[in-house]
């Protein structure tokens, strides 16, 4: 990858063909929709650039990260529009805790301020955020909800991490940001190794791959660009210098719907701003920190407080029968193994039949929750049957590995259109399986699809490494490895070498 482009960067690796789809926090109506005007002084962007105190080495460092933006100059437009609901929060977060405002801006870098984004290292979320280093810092990641893509929560993580690197590299900010790009080991190693030469060891100094010497600049590039747009041809969406957010405490388990009744807001807005969800209810957990427009909270309250709060989550009784198991009740309830056995006081995973449990439900149609993970993924399968039926007839020897790549169809698709809940236990010589083969989709029905966040992809460049093979980096992805084969050009039986750099086109909303 360029040292002009972060491997976080990922809007900007987005086909041309790819650029009309429309990005669900651009849709919300709490995106700014008005035409970019000239920023007044009370604006959010004028805030953030008087307090700017990072400066690069000359303005030669800039250079090429510059030139990029003016290249594209409708890339700044975009991003500052979607920061437009978040920006608020996030700067409140970083002042209070003493980081420097342009840190506000690295969500431009990581994610192009998309909540929903995704990276070639599963990370996650504005703050892109890998799974362990999520965990390290108090972020949830369960059925209910993935806190790497909470506005509120990742960003108070982001905070506290970046202190940490401020404070490990002893007040040097620009070596805390290199590491929150590459790993502080990474960067420690290097100025070690420029100490030891007698040589200078700050962060224009030191040798690091090529994306993380591009990655600094490069902020500082946008908070120059911020500075000053017209210098550079830029056009900033305007931003108010006022809170747009606020934080309620939701005490039990709430169905979005009842949210959406209660603020007239859609449910592609509640979980733009709560990305964090998965499902069609707020997690159990004690409290859970919602996030509405401001003007929503006090109507909000209200109705709920008027509401049974026996009825704020709809629950069936259900008599196990012949057959069952929790992992087959929890899918077709829409629900988790560990949340049922938790309800119902269950211990193990056995269950017998006959006894009688109780299972919360939505109150609404699955279809209705069209931004919870499981009406992501489904909707982006449900895609794909737009192409031939075909009837395919187990032979000996096959299983749903080889049949999926034989049709180039997920086996998931297969398991989902043939319910093969207990596929994990073989397929049957003899049985018959549905298969639709995939087929162009048509251009008004891919237009819907797109509505919901369906099939918006972005390509990862990926670095092989030491003990990877296709069905293990297949695997990482979610994808198959007839896809990376005809990505990359590759033959199956010759090996991958270490270092090498494999093209993965992922969909960011199979989260």
């Amino acid at each position: 990858m360029s040292f002009l482009l972060s491997s976080c960067s990922i809007q900007n690796n987005v086909k041309p063909e790819q650029k009309k789809i429309v990005e669900i926090s651009e849709r919300s109506t709490l995106a700014y929709q008005k035409p970019p005007v000239q920023l007044s002084e009370n604006d959010l962007w004028k805030r953030i650039s008087k307090g700017s105190t990072l400066k690069p080495r000359s303005q030669k460092d800039l250079y090429w990260h510059i030139k990029w933006f003016k290249d594209n100059p409708d890339h700044l437009t975009r991003v500052t529009k979607r920061a437009g609901p978040y920006l608020h929060l996030v700067v409140r977060e970083v002042e209070k805790a003493g980081l420097p405002i342009e840190l506000a801006l690295l969500p431009i870098i990581e994610s192009a301020y998309y909540p929903f984004s995704y990276s070639h290292g599963t990370a996650s979320g504005l703050w892109q955020f890998i799974p362990d280093t999520g965990k390290l810092y108090g972020l949830k990641q369960n059925y209910w909800v993935d806190e790497r893509r909470s506005v509120i929560h990742s960003t108070r993580s982001a905070v506290k991490y970046l202190k940490d690197l401020h404070a490990l590299f002893k007040g040097d900010w620009l070596l805390a940001i290199a590491s929150y790009n590459s790993g502080p080991g990474r960067v420690k190693r290097a100025v070690a190794k420029n100490k030891a030469k007698g040589k200078k060891a700050d962060f224009w100094n030191i040798s690091l791959p090529r994306e993380t010497e591009g990655y600094v600049p490069r902020l500082l590039a946008v908070a120059e660009l911020i500075r000053n747009p017209h210098k550079y041809g830029q056009t900033i969406t305007p931003v108010a210098n006022k809170p747009k957010l606020e934080s309620v405490y939701v005490y039990s388990q709430l169905d979005l719907s009842l949210i959406s009744q209660w603020t007239g807001l859609s449910l592609d807005e509640i979980y733009t701003l709560n990305p964090d969800l998965n499902r069609w209810a707020t997690p159990d957990v004690f409290r859970y920190e919602l996030l509405l427009p401001i003007e929503k909270v006090a109507g909000f309250k209200k109705a709920r407080s008027a509401y049974p709060k026996k009825k704020q989550l709809n629950y069936k009784r259900y008599t196990i029968k012949s057959g069952d198991n929790l992992n087959k009740l929890a899918k077709f309830f829409n629900s988790s193994v560990a949340y049922i056995k938790n309800i119902n006081n269950i211990e193990g995973l056995k269950i017998k039949h006959g006894e009688k449990i109780i299972i919360p439900i939505p109150k609404k149609s699955k279809n209705y929750y069209s931004l919870s993970k499981d009406q992501r993924t489904e909707q982006r399968l449900n895609s794909q049957k737009h192409g031939k039926k075909i009837i395919h007839k187990v032979v000996k020897g096959e299983n749903l590995w080889l049949i999926s790549n034989r049709y180039d169809v997920p086996a998931k698709s297969i398991i989902k259109w043939n319910h093969l809940f207990n596929a994990i236990k073989g397929l049957q010589i003899g049985q018959k399986l549905i298969i639709w083969q995939v087929s162009k989709v048509k251009a008004s029905k891919l237009k819907n699809l797109t509505k919901i966040g369906v099939n918006v992809k972005r390509t990862i460049t990926y670095r092989v490494r030491a003990g990877d093979n296709l069905s293990a980096i297949a695997h990482k992805f979610g994808v198959r490895v007839s896809q990376l084969l005809k990505w990359n050009k590759l033959f199956i039986k010759k090996p991958l070498k270490i270092g090498k750099k494999l093209k993965i086109i992922k969909s960011i909303v199979k989260q």
